[in-house]
């Protein structure tokens, strides 16, 4: 059975999820652990489900992104949780100084209010794991199955017994009855690996596809067709515009127009804003085209 839990990011419900699977008598299996800040209202949620924090022995991560992994360290140390994740993302947990130094670049004096601490994650704790890998876990297999786009170090998680994968960032954001978009932070934003990630899970015809932001992804692979196209039209809105120097504003009104159309309302909208920021798919955006022309 899955179980999916609100971690109540900055006290907002429906912004970042956690799934938890019982994979064993006294064993529990995270996917993805949400930031520090988190931390305690995951461990109370768990409890409220007649479980105990403690027994979370596997935490699989699809990125190192802190909205995803950043409290992973603490699952670490304070209950022996081993983590898996790409071999791309592994030295930034063991050593965060990089991952600390990029997102304080990027959010500033928010960063302790955001994420909260981010500390390392003991290397004997950390698991790579890489495409087609099996890990038995329990009395589940989990597979893993590689897929960049979002970040050159993103996988995501086949579970054949639920026939469901848990599929991070690559399939989107999509909170409570609002579209499905793509979330496009720098520095490693790459359309065409992004689209062959998505193809890799339209394979293996999911019956449940759950995206981190937030829980299961109504009318899954309509919902993949949905993104994707999404993603053409904001690269190609994008492209002509590289120069402009109020492109973010502009980018906003396109993207919050695209949202009210879809029926949302202000507070919809902030809620996406809280957890897709609209800034940064425009610097993903711009990286990506002028690293591809150069």
């Amino acid at each position: 059975m899955i179980y999916l839990i609100d971690s109540l990011h900055l006290k907002k419900t429906h912004i970042t999820a956690v799934a938890m699977i019982e994979t064993g008598v006294d064993e529990l299996t995270l996917i993805d652990c949400g930031p520090e800040t988190v931390f305690d209202s995951v461990v109370t949620a768990i409890r409220n489900l007649g479980f105990r924090p403690e027994h979370v022995r596997h935490l699989l991560l699809t990125h190192v992104h802190l909205d995803h992994a950043g409290g992973a360290w603490k699952w670490a140390h304070q209950f022996g949780t081993r983590i898996y994740l790409h071999p791309k993302g592994l030295p930034h947990l063991a050593d965060p100084s990089v991952l600390i130094a990029s997102a304080t670049r990027i959010y500033g004096t928010r960063m302790d209010a955001l994420w909260g601490k981010v500390g390392a994650t003991p290397r004997g704790q950390l698991v790579p794991v890489d495409d087609g890998a099996e890990l038995h876990l329990g009395k589940e297999t989990f597979q893993v199955v590689y897929t960049p786009g979002h970040a050159e170090h993103h996988n995501a998680y086949w579970l054949p017994s639920e026939n469901a994968i848990f599929a991070g960032d690559i399939a989107g954001v999509a909170l409570d009855e609002g579209p499905v978009i793509p979330p496009l932070p720098p520095p490693d934003i790459h359309l065409e690996k992004w689209k062959a990630s998505l193809d890799k899970i339209r394979q293996l015809n999911p019956g449940c596809i759950y995206i981190t932001h937030f829980g299961l992804l109504k009318r899954s692979l309509i919902a993949l067709d949905e993104l994707q196209e999404r993603l053409d039209c904001w690269a190609e809105w994008i492209k002509p515009r590289l120069e402009n120097l109020d492109l973010e504003n502009e980018f906003e009104t396109l993207v919050k127009g695209d949202l009210q159309n879809a029926g949302l309302g202000p507070a919809a909208i902030r809620a996406y804003e809280q957890a897709n920021p609209l800034f940064m798919s425009v610097a993903g955006l711009t990286r990506y085209w002028r690293k591809k022309i150069g």
